[in-house]
């Protein structure tokens, strides 16, 4: 394919299952639905939970609502395609469906990476400063804090997509991954990425390690601030308000660190299209979990939900 115009006309192939034998592809096929569904069907419920009960209209849960949305899209930009490959034996993606997958993916990245900060500061105030913590984190802040978030992730998103498009591509289109991953797609471009790979790094170090550098300040800040609570049962109380976040940084900063530290040990790319699929598809699913079973609050409005959707369901009058 000549260089120019033609990328227009340009088709990427996902190779991310080619290994697969074909016998065990209706598995695969029913193992991504299944976790779709538990990933929408879950975030779905801390949703509704949240809007339901008027004690967690508060900042904490209106950053978990707005992270459980974030989980939703995040999820529906790769799954859905995933399936639609599975289902008709394709490996294709088409030029101009490949480039929106990239965008959306980093922004709902970013965006994931940006809500569990301010969650992270939100607990901080709660903990390190709770007689000021309704005047800190007043609903003004909050919005503002959120709309913040958004405009980032968008002007990521724009900005790296922008230099995508400016890419050509020759003849070798195949990805070993099972999605467009923006790498993935700038090296193998046979036009000068030096652009890209640039803007590539100086993001991850502002957009990833920036805001892990402000979760793991506030966390010590919340860490010294329990230690000098005199008593086991405010340590206890202290600390349980902040153990599903901590968990769901942990699990989703491990497994990402975890995809790029396999793709720089080894050089294997379906080893590490597999571990990608951690914390685009596996984290989504199991923050719910996490913030369900671990939240006293969160289980409280969860009853409430079941019982008006329980009271409201239509009975089955006999004929």
């Amino acid at each position: 394919m000549e260089q120019g115009n033609d990328t227009q006309l340009s088709e990427f192939f996902l190779l991310g299952f080619s290994e697969s034998q074909p016998q065990i592809q209706p598995f695969i096929f029913g193992l991504f639905l299944s976790m779709y569904l538990v990933t929408i069907f879950g975030n779905l419920l801390i949703i509704m939970a949240i809007i339901v009960d008027t004690h967690l209209h508060t900042p904490m849960y209106i950053f978990l609502s707005n992270l459980s949305f974030v989980d939703i899209c995040f999820t529906s930009t790769t799954v859905p395609q995933i399936l639609v490959n599975i289902q008709t034996q394709s490996k294709v993606i088409t030029y101009a469906n490949c480039i929106t997958q990239v965008y959306f993916l980093l922004l709902f990245s970013v965006l994931d990476i940006f809500l569990l900060t301010v969650m992270a500061y939100d607990r901080y105030v709660a903990i390190c400063h709770p007689l000021h913590y309704m005047v800190i984190m007043n609903t003004r802040r909050c919005g503002l804090m959120i709309i913040a978030c958004w405009i980032i992730g968008v002007l990521n998103s724009l900005l790296h997509s922008f230099l995508a498009l400016q890419l050509s591509f020759c003849t070798d289109l195949n990805i070993p991954h099972f999605y467009c991953e923006l790498n993935q797609v700038v090296h193998h471009a046979c036009s000068d990425t030096s652009l890209n790979d640039m803007v590539i790094y100086i993001a991850a170090m502002l957009l990833a390690v920036g805001p892990l550098s402000g979760i793991l300040y506030s966390y010590s800040k919340i860490v010294s601030s329990i230690r000098a609570i005199s008593s086991a049962q405010g340590k206890y109380k202290a600390f349980s308000t902040c153990a599903s976040h901590l968990s769901v940084v942990s699990l989703f900063y491990c497994t990402l660190l975890g995809v790029y530290l396999s793709s720089a040990v080894t050089q294997n790319p379906h080893a590490t299209a597999m571990a990608s699929l951690m914390y685009t598809v596996v984290t989504p699913m199991l923050n719910p979990f996490i913030y369900s079973l671990r939240n006293n609050d969160m289980k409280k409005a969860l009853k409430i939900l079941l019982g008006r959707v329980t009271r409201n369901r239509p009975m089955n009058l006999p004929s």
